[in-house]
């Protein structure tokens, strides 16, 4: 039996309810970022555009469609944070994501407590059970297959820093399950979240010649 693709150029109408690419790249990570501006003016806002592209030293990145306060805070301090987005913190996460005049500070907004960093000045979300500081190492904008500029920015950042709440340490392993992590999907309001009947392990296969 044959199978039938739906197929469609992104520059033209996909011709379907909704967006598709979102919900096949999915579920991605969340950019939990908070950033201060020069100022100090402290900044919170979720991402989900956002991953981890190097490991040694670990780079982690988000990416922004336009350039706002946490892209404008970095590019002025050269530092931010990335917290951990769990179930419990889902609606404060979904309210610092409010579009407010660049003098809110999120997190009164979402009603979150800071907690200081050690080695950047950008504080961090006291609740959440992982954050990493990190130094802004690029700032890119974006650009079409046609080199045309994107109001998109990349920002990368070396973790010179990582807290670790140690109720989800066990035996020497970071326990994910059990931090609850929540994942962005497709649709304009769907997230997913991580259990243990979802998990399973695959070893990489071994190299012989």
């Amino acid at each position: 039996m044959s199978r039938q693709f739906h197929f469609y150029q992104p520059n033209q109408d996909h011709g379907l309810a909704h967006n598709p690419l979102k919900s096949i790249v999915a579920p991605r990570p969340i950019g939990w970022i908070s950033s201060c501006n020069a100022d100090g003016i402290a900044n919170l806002a979720p991402y989900s555009f956002f991953n981890m592209f190097a490991d040694m030293p670990p780079i982690i990145g988000f990416c922004s469609s336009g350039w706002k306060d946490s892209v404008a805070n970095i590019e002025q301090t050269g530092e931010f944070c990335w917290n951990l987005a769990t179930k419990p913190l889902a609606e404060q996460m979904n309210i610092s994501c409010a579009d407010v005049a660049n003098e809110v500070d999120e997190f009164q907004l979402a009603g979150l407590e800071k907690a200081p960093s050690q080695l950047v000045k950008v504080p961090r979300v006291a609740a959440s059970p992982a954050s990493f500081e990190c130094k802004l190492t690029q700032l890119l904008r974006l650009q079409t297959a046609a080199k045309q500029p994107m109001d998109n920015w990349l920002v990368l950042g070396e973790v010179v820093g990582v807290h670790i709440d140690k109720r989800f340490i066990k035996d020497g392993i970071y326990q994910t399950i059990a931090a609850e992590p929540i994942l962005r999907a497709g649709g304009p309001a769907s997230y997913f979240a991580i259990s243990a009947a979802t998990e399973f392990e695959m070893a990489r296969p071994s190299v012989t010649k």
